[in-house]
Parts: structure tokens; sequence; C-alpha cells
């Protein structure tokens, strides 16, 4: 069973990424499945599986008398992680980026609100766990972009709000894009004040505090790739 699984997931990822750079053009037919079975070595089983898995992404979709085809950009799940890490792949995009960062600006600072009010001792101390990383990836003890994920996850995993947890896989994904590059743009590592002053007004409770810091830490990592975008960086 976990061989026809990896063999699956190994399938999903060769057509998905083929979609995603546009070697399958939005509105082709794909090959039937015998073709794509002998090209990619797969059993009819697999393919089958696989086009299922890429249909719940919004990749492909499957009329009567056309069969199997490639779905538009526009018809894409941008909050599956895979397809996201494919996009991102294929060609790295400022506006993407840009329109991540106003959809955190619109979900973090509430998630930070209600870790404030919501966290427990516990959770206080797992954020603090998480921005000693930070300092220490100042001096190269950690990964710089690992600690900085792990800090901003932590935040929505103890607002103990279920929604916001299962949002973690795909801020995860695109903060890997984001953070590259408002470091490079901002010519050094994560400001660890600012990431202080979120865990600091989360530790005494101070929801309103919370959502302010967090919000000004986003405004300016979108200020940072507005500014990259229009210099051509």
């Amino acid at each position: 069973m976990a061989g026809s699984i990896n063999l699956t997931q190994s399938l999903v990822q060769k057509l998905g990424s083929s979609i995603v750079r546009g070697d399958l053009p939005a509105g082709k037919s794909l090959p039937i499945e015998t073709e794509l079975g002998k090209k990619f070595g797969a059993s009819r089983t697999v393919m089958r599986e696989a086009v299922k898995i890429l249909s719940t992404k919004g990749l492909i979709g499957q009329r009567p008398r056309v069969g199997t085809y490639v779905h538009p950009e526009e018809k894409w799940d941008l909050l599956d992680a895979e397809v996201l890490t494919w996009i991102l792949d294929r060609h790295f995009s400022h506006r993407l980026v840009r329109e991540f960062l106003e959809v955190r600006i619109g979900i973090e600072p509430a998630a930070a609100a209600l870790a404030a009010t919501n966290a427990t001792d516990a959770d206080k101390d797992l954020l603090k766990s998480r921005l000693d990383k930070m300092k220490g990836a100042l001096t190269g003890d950690f990964d710089a972009v690992a600690a900085d994920i792990a800090f901003h996850a932590t935040i929505l995993e103890i607002s103990h709000n279920r929604f916001y947890h299962q949002l973690t896989p795909i801020v995860e994904t695109a903060l890997r894009f984001s953070i590259r590059l408002t470091n490079k743009a901002r010519g050094a590592l994560a400001d660890y004040d600012a990431h202080e002053r979120i865990y600091r007004a989360i530790k005494n409770g101070n929801p309103d505090a919370a959502s302010r810091a967090c919000r000004e830490l986003i405004k300016e990592a979108l200020m940072l790739v507005i500014r990259s975008d229009q210099s051509g960086a």
C-alpha cells in the first residue's frame, strides 16, 4: 500500500508541475491513461488516483465526450500548498507574494490577538522557544528561514482557532519564498525586535498590541516586496 501511495504522489508531482509549467496548456486534453502510463511508467490504478488528486487541486477537469482536460490558472487551488509551490518554482512572482502578504494582513493579526487571549502558559513557552531560535539564527546557530516560519506557524497554532491552524501549510509554503525575498530586500535577516514585540504582547495577554505589532511587521514586508518589484530586483 505504501509503495502505491508513493508512486501516486510521485506522479502527482510530475503531472502537477508539468501543468503549472505550461507543458500541458489550459484547455488541452490529457492523453489517455494508457499513454500517460507508458510515459510515466505507472499502472492504470496509479494514474486514476493521480488524476483524482489533481482534480481536487483544481488543475484538471473532466467532461463527457471531452475527457480529462487542463483547467486555466484561475481555477487552480492557490490554498493548496503543493500548487503554490509549483507556481512559485515555475516563475517567481512578486505579484503572488504581494497578494499572499495582503492575505496575511487579514489573517495573522487576528490570530495573534486570539493567541494573546487564548494561549496557555505552555503555548507562551513554545512561542518563546521559537523566538529564541530566531535570535540564535542571527548568530548562525539555526536556519533563519525555518526559525521565522516556525514562529508564525506557532501563532496560528496557539490562537486555538481550528480554521487558522489549518492554514498553517499554505502559510509555511508561501513564507519560504516571501521571507527570502524580504530578507534580501532588507539586506538582513528577519527583524528580531519586531517579532519580540509580538511575543511580548501575546505573553502579556494584550490582544490589541499583539494585533498591531503583527500588522506592522507584515506591512513592512509588503512594502519591501513592492519596492523590490518596482526596482526590478
